[in-house]
């Protein structure tokens, strides 16, 4: 027998009539194998049908014959596609990408919190005394004088100074940015413990 001979390609009307008669029950199972997902039980018909094109020796029996050899290549290009799923990382979504940026906020965090820390540490013992008290662990003036036991003006005077020394020890914290002293709180938060202790 000769290569000329030998069909390369399913004719396309074998094809339509074999998805008319079998198509039905193979994406019932192929649905069940997909656990309910019709996209990918879809995708996988249209491979068993590619595949059945591809062979066209498969259809040399009668049509009642197809069932099996179709029901053995959609299980076998299920179980396919599902080991390479499997194997591939996880896709990313946009919620993965919105995480992945929040992560970022909280190094840009991390970091600031470094810095004021050093620059907390760099302090007076009387100005980070009344800076801890107000900023770090959130007393009003008048609470802050009575723990450390001095004037409200004096608590006034010292937390105006050691924020402007921190200012001037904080690079891109400086008082020209608009949100510098919220920026400059919100790390202070962060570093509370570590210079409370």
């Amino acid at each position: 027998m000769t290569i000329t001979s030998i069909p390369r390609s399913t004719d396309e009307r074998a094809l339509v009539e074999l998805h008319r008669a079998h198509g039905p029950a193979l994406l019932h199972f192929l649905l069940g194998l997909t656990y309910g997902d019709r996209q990918r039980a879809e995708d996988l018909l249209q491979e068993t049908l590619v595949r059945a094109w591809q062979h066209p020796e498969a259809f040399d029996g009668p049509h009642e014959s197809m069932r099996p050899w179709l029901f053995t290549v959609a299980r076998r290009l299920a179980i396919d596609a599902r080991r390479s799923r499997l194997a591939r990382p996880t896709e990313v979504h946009d919620a993965v990408l919105e995480t992945t940026a929040a992560g970022g906020d909280l190094t840009e965090r991390s970091a600031a919190a470094l810095d004021v820390r050093d620059a907390v540490r760099a302090l007076s013992p009387e100005h980070r005394a009344v800076l801890v008290q107000i900023y770090f662990r959130g007393l009003s003036v008048n609470e802050a004088a009575e723990v450390l036991g001095i004037p409200a003006g004096t608590v006034k005077s010292r937390s105006y100074y050691a924020l402007r020394v921190l200012g001037r020890r904080l690079p891109g914290y400086g008082s020209s940015s608009p949100s510098s002293s919220s920026s400059l709180e919100r790390a202070s938060s962060d570093g509370v413990s570590a210079t409370s202790r």
